[in-house]
């Protein structure tokens, strides 16, 4: 029996994340992500004090960042729990904070991890914030593909920062960076 026949049956939790990304005003270097963590319980469950609890929503959270490129610093950021396990959850929104000022890049899934992991923080929004970078990275540069990529981007190595040693294809020594490379060379002389 494959794996995929047993996926036809009742579930037992649902987890959606849904990560939208959305220009900033005028403003052409920035952009606002949404990155919406919604869970749920699709049958009763027992918590750990032994108290018997009816499916349904377990969290629903929203978590926003405002973007400034090509670096893709995080200018501004917030949080909003409107469904939560405990009332205690509500107390780590402020700990987001710490990620105000940090750059999507490398590096940024341990920096967050240090700041805001364990105990630090709350695990469903560190999660939420780790699933909507990548995905700043492709909105980001879905926003401005609207356009020919301009010098800033190609001259200084930028949008290769972003896509080399990401995967197979973008791999340094493939035929994707070589076409990349050979593009922005032959940009430059012209």
């Amino acid at each position: 029996m494959s794996l995929k026949e047993y996926c036809s049956g009742e579930g037992i939790h649902r987890r959606h994340i849904l990560i939208d990304t959305y220009p900033y005003g005028s403003d052409e270097g920035a952009v606002v992500v949404e990155g919406k963590l919604l869970e749920d319980r699709l049958q009763h469950y027992y918590l750990t004090t032994g108290e018997k609890r009816a499916p349904g929503p377990l969290h629903h959270m929203v978590l926003r960042i405002l973007v400034k490129g090509p670096q893709l610093q995080i200018q501004d950021i917030e949080v909003e729990m409107n469904e939560i396990p405990r009332e205690e959850c509500a107390e780590t929104a402020g700990f987001m904070e710490a990620v105000r000022g940090m750059k999507i890049g490398p590096g940024f899934t341990k920096k967050v991890r240090a700041l805001l992991g364990g105990t630090k923080g709350c695990a469903h929004l560190v999660e939420l914030l780790l699933a909507i970078a990548p995905a700043t990275v492709q909105g980001f540069w879905a926003y401005r593909a609207r356009k020919p990529v301009s010098g800033e981007f190609k001259s200084g190595g930028t949008l290769s920062k972003y896509l080399e040693n990401t995967c197979y294809v973008w791999r340094s020594d493939g035929p994707m960076m070589e076409r990349l490379r050979e593009r922005f060379k032959k940009d430059d002389t012209e």
